[in-house]
């Protein structure tokens, strides 16, 4: 059985080990902060050229869609370009309103698209056809073909958008 000095001791030696541990984490941090406002400016320069680039594909891909008939898409340097079919967006003005146009249009199915809470289901409204959703004051919106620039590795683009998150987090801070 231990005693209250040795618990002391060895409390006093976990309390060490952390403010250790806490002192290179802060060492790291620092590091990190340095690096990311050394190669900040040079990142931001070329998100901007990226832009302006896709800006450019964009436009080329925009003024030749016979290109992308068949296949509707195709990869070249690790980029995916064409067209692709939209998903869409259903939206609505009043979840009471299309709760109520539900019961009303669809009572056989008021369990699959009506959360118990009295609000309509996305998921399960986007199966139904344009016309039922009108019928329910539910618009469709971006349904048809839209041109797609996507890297095939998104890897880059993650860590770009962190960095710049952060950095506009700590300017605004």
């Amino acid at each position: 059985m231990a005693t209250l000095e040795k618990i002391e001791k060895l409390t006093k030696e976990y309390a060490d080990a952390r403010s250790s541990l806490a002192n290179t984490v802060r060492t790291l941090e620092a590091k990190i902060e340095t690096i990311k406002r050394q190669y900040l400016p040079a990142i931001k320069r070329q998100v901007g050229i990226a832009k302006e680039k896709k800006a450019n594909l964009f436009c080329a891909i925009e003024e030749s869609p016979d290109l992308f008939v068949k296949p509707r898409t195709v990869i070249f340097a690790g980029i995916k370009v064409g067209y692709e079919k939209s998903k869409g967006r259903i939206e609505w003005e009043s979840d009471d309103q299309v709760v109520r146009l539900i019961k009303k249009h669809f009572p056989d199915q008021e369990e699959v698209l009506i959360k118990r809470i009295e609000k309509p289901v996305k998921k399960a409204l986007a199966n139904l056809s344009v016309a039922d959703l009108k019928k329910i004051g539910v618009t469709v919106e971006e349904t048809g073909d839209v041109i797609i620039i996507r890297p095939t590795d998104s890897e880059v683009d993650k860590l770009v958008e962190a960095l710049l998150k952060d950095n506009e987090e700590a300017e605004a801070a």
